[in-house]
């Protein structure tokens, strides 16, 4: 995996892989923005990739290309709770904002949902897997207990209680976690561990994984970026998580 990994870093060129821009409605009527990096066929398993707080799908413009040359199909989606990232604006964001609908982290559930169902009804026969960053993380992993019949694995990058000053319980995330059967993969900076600690342990299975880095690391998915001089820890360990699904 570690050489996979290099090769494709030193083909960087493969960030341009074939991709398509698309709307979908989540329930409220918000039009949500999905970027598809559909290069496989709709067989395979496919990647949801949720951004960080203040961010866009654009998050995923060096991440998506090399899941892609991994044998997964992914969509990158913007949620109204974001704004922009790597000159990707967020367009949900507008969309909610233009229809005067509430733009805090919680808010983001129905994107995050409706993603999940256009792919499972028009994109993808294969396993389903949700990749959270941040706030989003949280929420992949509360979706992945709450929805446990129809997702086959859950990735979060620095996952954690964000939810209380939105009204939610101080347990909003672990009390589904509680109900997490896929496969799991929680990671972060080192200091973030004890923010997620106790989501980790109360997920109920033997196959849930955890990583931390010998280096202070990075929080959220930017933890991937070939920017980071420590990136290639976070992808030796998400790779191994992701082999079992090829």
């Amino acid at each position: 995996m570690k050489y996979l990994i290099l090769i494709f870093f030193l083909c960087f060129g493969l960030n341009v892989l074939a991709k398509e821009t698309i709307k979908i409605k989540a329930a409220d009527g918000v039009e949500v923005t999905v970027e598809l990096y559909m290069v496989h066929p709709d067989t395979v398993p496919m990647i949801i990739l949720y951004h960080q707080a203040g961010w866009s799908r654009g998050e995923y413009q060096e991440i998506a290309p090399i899941l892609n040359q991994w044998g997964f199909n992914c969509m990158a989606v913007d949620q109204r709770s974001g704004n922009m990232v790597n000159n990707v604006q967020n367009k949900t964001f507008v969309s909610a904002r233009q229809l005067m609908k509430e733009t805090k982290y919680v808010d983001a559930l129905p994107d995050m949902q409706a993603a999940i169902n256009h792919a499972k009804m028009y994109l993808a026969k294969g396993q389903m897997i949700i990749w959270g960053s941040s706030y989003s993380a949280a929420l992949v992993l509360k979706i992945a207990g709450d929805r446990s019949s129809d997702i086959d694995g859950v990735v979060a990058f620095s996952p954690g209680e964000y939810f209380q000053s939105m009204g939610k319980s101080s347990d909003y995330i672990t009390s589904s976690a509680q109900n997490i059967q896929c496969p799991s993969f929680i990671t972060s900076s080192r200091s973030e561990k004890n923010s997620w600690w106790g989501i980790h342990e109360a997920i109920p299975t033997e196959t849930k994984f955890y990583y931390l880095p010998e280096t202070s690391g990075n929080h959220g998915s930017r933890a991937l970026w070939s920017k980071f001089s420590d990136n290639e820890g976070y992808w030796n360990a998400v790779g191994v998580f992701l082999e079992q699904y090829l």
